[in-house]
Parts: structure tokens; C-alpha cells; sequence
């Protein structure tokens, strides 16, 4: 199995082995998805400004790939489930890329040729 580029950072907070090693579990469903992922960034983050007790884990993804780069992020009261629906909205984006790029190829439209061209003889 091949290693992907996954940058890990965190803001706030140290990050554990634990944490990392989810990262990677899940990142890997993503580069299994698509093969044209070029990097992805992820940034964990700790609000303890938040006014209220909840939603102070926050992580942030970045999948750059051709095109236009995909970003996501979920904030919760834990940072496991941040990480898992910040995983699942860039899968969610990268089905939805696929599925458009899929409709694009089969919706070909007709050419018009002006009438006025002369046929060869």
C-alpha cells in the first residue's frame, strides 16, 4: 500500500498518535475513491473560547486535486466525530465530482454545420 501526502496539524492542542493514525484510517477511504488526490491538509483545533460548552473541536480538511479544491470542516463537543464528518463531507463532494464529471461526459449536444459550406466532389 502505497504512502498518500496527508498533512496533520493541530491549533490549541497536541496532537496524539491516536489522532494521527484516524486521520491516515480515514484519509485512505478518500485516495481509494479518487486518484487524482495531489495532497491533503488537515487541521485539528481546540476553541476554548467557545461561549458555550459545545462544538469546541473543530477540524478543517483541504483536498487539493485538478480543478477546483475541495474544503470542509465539522466542529463537535469531541474531536473523533469532528474528524469522521469532516472525512465525510469531502467524501460526499468527491461522489458528488464524479457523478457530475460522469453526466458531463454522457450529455454530448449535436454540432451545428452552417449549410452554406460546399460539398466536395
Amino acid at each position: 500500500m502505497k504512502q498518500h501526502d496527508v498533512i496533520i496539524s493541530g491549533l490549541n492542542m497536541d496532537l496524539t498518535e491516536a489522532m494521527k493514525n484516524m486521520v491516515h484510517d480515514k484519509a485512505e477511504k478518500l485516495f481509494e475513491h479518487e486518484d487524482h488526490i495531489i495532497r491533503m491538509r488537515v487541521e485539528l483545533e481546540y476553541d476554548k473560547h467557545q461561549a458555550s460548552h459545545q462544538k469546541e473541536f473543530i477540524a478543517k480538511g483541504q483536498l487539493e486535486v485538478r480543478g477546483n479544491d475541495h474544503f470542509a470542516s465539522d466542529a463537535t463537543d469531541d474531536m473523533y466525530k469532528s474528524i469522521d464528518g469532516m472525512i465525510q463531507k469531502l467524501d460526499r463532494m468527491l461522489r458528488r465530482r464524479h457523478r457530475l464529471a460522469k453526466v458531463k461526459r454522457k450529455d454530448t449536444h449535436s454540432v451545428d454545420i452552417p449549410a452554406e459550406i460546399p460539398k466536395a466532389i
